[in-house]
This record gives C-alpha cells, sequence and structure tokens, in this order.
C-alpha cells in the first residue's frame, strides 16, 4: 500500500524556485573572490588620491605632506580662510561659466552638422565627412600658434571668448558620436514629417532633438569636463589679464606659486589643497546627476555605421 503524506506537510514545503520559498544561497567560486578583491583593489587604489587631498585639507602647513590618511592635527579653519587668501569664488564662477558655454555651444553646433551627415544624401557626403574626421589626426601643438595668432588679430586675447569661441563651428568628435546616434533613428519619422510639411529645421528641433537627449547630454558633459580642465588654453588666453580673471585650474597654479617658499611664499599650501578639493567637487556632482545619460549615451553611439 503507497504511503502519502498529509495535505498539511505539502503545503508547508515550499521549492526554492517557488515565490515564497527562502532564496537560494549564492556559492561564491574562486575566481569570483579572486575578482572581487581585485575590484576593491583597484577602488581603493583610484581613491587614495581624493582621500589624500581631503586629509591634507585638514592639515596645518607643517603637515600637508606627511602622508598621513588622518591628521594629526585637524584644521577645519582652512576652508574658511582659504576665501580670504584666494579669489576661489571667482575662478569657480569663470570656470562654471567658460564651461558652461563652451558645451552648449558645441553641443548643438556639432548636432546640427551631425544632422546634416545622417539625413542628407548628396554626392560627395562620404568624402567630406571624411575630412571632417581627418582634422581630429591634427594635434593640438600644430594648430595652437595659427590659432593664437587668429585670436591676436581679433583683439581677444585676455577674454574669455578663445576659450569658447572654436566651439561655435563644432567639433568632428562630437559630430562623429551624434552622427552615429542619427543613424540609428527610423527614417520613417523624418519622411512622414516631410509629407507633412515640416521643414528641415523643424525635423531636426521636433524629432531629431528629443529623441537624442542621451546623446546630446553625453557631448555636453564631455565637453564641460574638457572645457572646466583646459589650463593650456587659460594659461595662453588669461594670463596676461588679473587675477581674479583666472579660471579654476589656473588659480590653483597660480596658489601653488604663491605659496612657494622659493617664491617668497609661506608655504602655506594647505589653502592649494583645500582650493584643489572644491575645484574637483563640481565635476564629481556633475557626474552624478548625469550618471543615467552617461552610460545610455557611451552604450547607444556606435550601434550603426
Amino acid at each position: 500500500m503507497a504511503i502519502t503524506a498529509p495535505p498539511a506537510a505539502l503545503s508547508q514545503a515550499a521549492p526554492l524556485d517557488e515565490p515564497g520559498g527562502p532564496p537560494p544561497r549564492r556559492r561564491w567560486t574562486v575566481g569570483q573572490v579572486l575578482l572581487t578583491v581585485l575590484l576593491l583593489g583597484f577602488t581603493a587604489l583610484f581613491l587614495y588620491p581624493l582621500v589624500w587631498l581631503i586629509a591634507a585639507s585638514l592639515k596645518p602647513a607643517g603637515q600637508v605632506f606627511d602622508n598621513a590618511l588622518i591628521p594629526h592635527t585637524w584644521r577645519f579653519d582652512n576652508y574658511v580662510e582659504v576665501w580670504n587668501q584666494l579669489p576661489l569664488l571667482h575662478w569657480i564662477f569663470n570656470s562654471v561659466a567658460i564651461a558652461f558655454l563652451a558645451a552648449a555651444f558645441v553641443s548643438v553646433s556639432s548636432s546640427i552638422v551631425a544632422f546634416g551627415f545622417a539625413y542628407f544624401r548628396f554626392p560627395g557626403r562620404n568624402i567630406l565627412f571624411g575630412l571632417v574626421l581627418a582634422t581630429m589626426m591634427l594635434p593640438a601643438s600644430v594648430t595652437m600658434i595659427p590659432t593664437y595668432l587668429i585670436w591676436k588679430q581679433t583683439g581677444f586675447l585676455g577674454t574669455w571668448v578663445p576659450l569658447f569661441g572654436a566651439n561655435l563651428f563644432g567639433s568632428a568628435f562630437y559630430i562623429f558620436l551624434q552622427r552615429q546616434f542619427f543613424l540609428g533613428l527610423p527614417r520613417e519619422l523624418f519622411e512622414a514629417a516631410r509629407i507633412d510639411g515640416s521643414s528641415y529645421w523643424q525635423l531636426f528641433w521636433r524629432i531629431a532633438m528629443p529623441l537624442s537627449i542621451p546623446s546630446f547630454i553625453i557631448v555636453f558633459l564631455f565637453e564641460f569636463q574638457a572645457a572646466w580642465n583646459n589650463f593650456q588654453g587659460a594659461l595662453i588666453y588669461l594670463n596676461a589679464g588679473s587675477v581674479s580673471d583666472f579660471t579654476a585650474p589656473l588659480g590653483v597654479a597660480y596658489a601653488m606659486t604663491k605659496y612657494s617658499p622659493t617664491a617668497g611664499g609661506q608655504a602655506d599650501y594647505q589653502y592649494v589643497m583645500v582650493a584643489s578639493l572644491l575645484v574637483t567637487l563640481p565635476m564629481l556632482l556633475l557626474f552624478s546627476f548625469g550618471q543615467r545619460y552617461f552610460i545610455e549615451g557611451v552604450a547607444t553611439q556606435g550601434r550603426k555605421g
């Protein structure tokens, strides 16, 4: 005679893979453990400079370079005194304004050119696009002197214009990125809009741009970061102006010279560390707020050639 379990026992013994059952325990393999340790090691390696900078900004002048991650003497007033020592607020404002203008101009201009290469079909389109990409092969050092002479003849030396003015004409790299994204959009959308009487500008502004927000934001983030960290351009075009007209990277370099003992300074490098940390924070915040668009934009750039 067959023995059957009571219904109560069957109802209590729920399979592990059914809803309501206890989740299965994850078993770690040797490879997973080694990979996790490796990732944690690289994370600590990349975070070490930031932690060192934070610790150095909280130390007195004589302990800045002792390499201790926990200060022996805490000086929180460094974050108050730095505003009296350096025109840091002016530097941050200048960098934000220049980076925003540069990013906005190059994002819009590159998108317009990229839409033209993606939508219009005309003889020599691929050759012309190849010439645009060929401009990326020129090193910046080759065009530095001609570009400087152009801005000198136009009378814009010592102003912000050379730091963002060239972005009005687009960038070959960003044109390539935006074109790849536009090529992935269904052409039927644009053809239907043309039948309804939409102009070419309306095709770009009402259809292409709303659908390309991730790629547009990634271009904006790339250029904002590049313009924010543009030390060489600020050194060339703004060095003749007053100290308050400097950008943040140029201002930090000026602070290093100001507090250098070889230049007659008092070696108050703790203010340089505070300024460096405050200049770094906007980039961290920008990436945090735009991370979703950053990942989505990078993942969709090369999906069609």
